[in-house]
């Protein structure tokens, strides 16, 4: 009989990667998701999807939810996908016997997820970062008062609720529903990471750009090889986050290279981000599996990928511009392979915008973009129930 995984959502092509990977492995995979339909649900690799509640909405039940499918599919894994792991998280200590669920402790993954507490942390392990002030706090309107600043909520993901600001301008007034952060804006390149960790050791780094935006949001992206010199530096960065924290899982980091200050972490998305498409997704399933599998050869020989759609959405806005962004995006949609097609597993690919519509209509009612409404229902938020 095969052993069954449960991944905790099915609309993100990160979900499509793991399941494909895990059937391939051997393994039954399940998904859970609170949309009706989605994208992963149409692949030949899934057993069976079920609609459960939203976790924003309902944590409490969102677990019990999960618990319920993990008894009635004889689940022997949990893998969460996106930023529902914060909410899976708390299954720690209610799982039956015999169920691994590969994620770090609530507590661990908020530390990280709070964007005050992630520089915190950066400080105490030797690694650098912007200087960052809650907002409210003396230090804070210095930080704002002579240089160029970030704002965004502590808990927030998708680039909701950003705003860049000049310095010398004034800061809002504090929300105590909706804590913020202040943070000095670095000017420099923009880069992002996936790793794959254990005990404090990182297994496999992908170091990638974002060379088509939705927002703050990469609908294509570029894989930085070792050849860059900006490579070496990054995962020196990466290694050393990691072994400080001891962690173990999915773990990924915003950075940006600044001509000044160098290499600087400015969030950490403790799970798993768009990089994992740059893996083999047989090899990723079989290093979560067991965490001590080579993964020398684990990169697929690909430097852009895409979500088409998404990516086609932006093209075509950008259609009438003057200043060469239309001509840049053609030729990334032109030759970037897309996240989700598969010659032996088509149907997500050619269903996806029935499958994405959900998605569609929220983006739409909320005048927002693909990626900040689809973790809507996901998100962790400080009233959110432990």
């Amino acid at each position: 009989m095969k052993p069954t995984v449960l991944l905790t959502l099915g609309r993100l092509p990160k979900s499509l990667d793991l399941a494909r990977g895990f059937a391939r492995e051997g393994w039954r995979v399940i998904v859970a998701e609170p949309f009706k339909w989605h994208l992963t649900g149409a692949s030949r690799a899934v057993a069976r999807s079920y609609q459960v509640t939203a976790p924003a909405v309902d944590p409490l039940a969102y677990r019990q939810d999960l618990l319920r499918i993990i008894a009635a599919e004889g689940v022997q894994r949990v893998v969460p996908v996106s930023e529902e792991i914060l909410h899976v998280a708390g299954l720690h200590g209610q799982l039956p016997a015999g169920v691994h669920l590969h994620a770090g402790s609530q507590q661990q993954l908020l530390a990280l997820h709070d964007k005050r507490r992630f520089i915190e942390l950066c400080g105490q392990y030797g690694v650098a970062a912007p200087a960052t002030a809650l907002l409210g706090e003396p230090s804070a309107a210095e930080l704002a008062s002579d240089a160029d600043y970030v704002i965004k909520p502590v808990y927030s993901c998708s680039g909701r609720g950003l705003q860049l600001c000049a310095g010398g301008t004034a800061l809002p007034p504090v929300d105590p529903l909706q804590p913020q952060v202040v943070q000095r804006q670095l000017k420099g390149q923009l880069l992002s990471t996936f790793s794959l960790a254990h005990a404090g050791r990182t297994r496999m780094t992908v170091v990638y750009r974002g060379v088509v935006m939705s927002g703050s949001v990469a609908v294509c992206f570029e894989r930085v090889t070792e050849a860059d010199p900006v490579h070496a530096k990054v995962l020196a960065w990466v290694e050393r986050f990691v072994a400080a924290s001891g962690f173990s899982g999915f773990i990924s980091f915003d950075l940006i290279d600044d001509a000044q200050a160098g290499v600087s972490g400015i969030e950490c998305n403790p799970r798993a981000t768009s990089g994992l498409h740059f893996v083999d997704a047989a090899q990723l399933a079989r290093a979560v599996i067991d965490p001590h599998t080579d993964l020398t050869q684990a990169l697929r020989p690909l430097l852009h990928m895409q979500q088409f759609y998404p990516c086609l959405t932006e093209v075509q806005r950008v259609m009438f511009a003057r200043n060469g962004s239309f001509s840049r995006g053609l030729a990334y949609l032109r030759s970037a392979r897309d996240v989700t097609w598969a010659w032996r597993d088509p149907l997500p690919f050619v269903t996806q915008p029935l499958t994405a519509s959900q998605i569609i209509i929220l983006a739409l009612r909320h005048k927002a973009t693909f990626g900040e409404v689809s973790m809507l229902d996901l998100s962790w938020y400080p009233a959110a129930l432990l």
